[in-house]
């Protein structure tokens, strides 16, 4: 007789908030924030296709895939919460991570901070077949690169770009003082 194959689902929890300050106005973070095309261009490793309706309204979904070669993470998710308060100079969104691996939400607020912009990023999910224990790593690991990539995102911001439209494309309408 064979062994008895057990099966085992490990589920890790990931939650970090990253604030950085950019020497940019708020609405030109904000523009450069809902580029999901473009977010390639400063996170390492990853490349976002949107699925599906426009990048700047509630529903519609978009992919990320982050890694090289046969190693790579499919990040899919749906737009739930996403204002542009133009009198404000305030940006919410909030999207749904839809899994397999990744579930939970994740999101960003763009607020008016002296002459510049805070940009608070926020994850919180769980990752399937995370083994228990290294959650708290991939956490920090996590939060890292994320750092790591707002710095590149600020150099974009400083560059020739500043205060313009990314260099991705933007489209569709921004929900303004609703």
């Amino acid at each position: 007789m064979g062994a008895a194959c057990a099966t085992v689902d490990f589920v890790g929890r990931v939650d970090f908030t990253v604030t950085k300050h950019f020497d940019a106005p708020p609405t030109a973070v904000w523009k450069h924030m809902i580029d999901w095309e473009a977010h390639g261009e400063w996170i390492p490793a990853t490349r976002v296709e949107l699925d599906d309706g426009e990048p700047d309204v509630v529903g519609s979904t978009f992919t990320g895939y982050t890694g090289a070669g046969p190693v790579m993470l499919v990040d899919r998710m749906r737009i739930t919460e996403i204002n542009w308060y133009d009198s404000r100079q305030l940006g919410i969104c909030t999207v749904e991570k839809l899994g397999p691996v990744l579930r939970g939400e994740a999101g960003f607020e763009v607020h008016p901070d002296g002459s510049g912009t805070r940009l608070e990023w926020f994850e919180a999910v769980t990752i399937s077949w995370l083994p228990p224990g290294i959650d708290r790593i991939v956490s920090t690991a996590s939060k890292m690169g994320f750092v790591f990539a707002m710095n590149r995102l600020a150099k974009q911001l400083t560059g020739s770009r500043a205060g313009g439209e990314p260099h991705g494309r933007v489209g569709g309408k921004l929900a303004v003082d609703n």
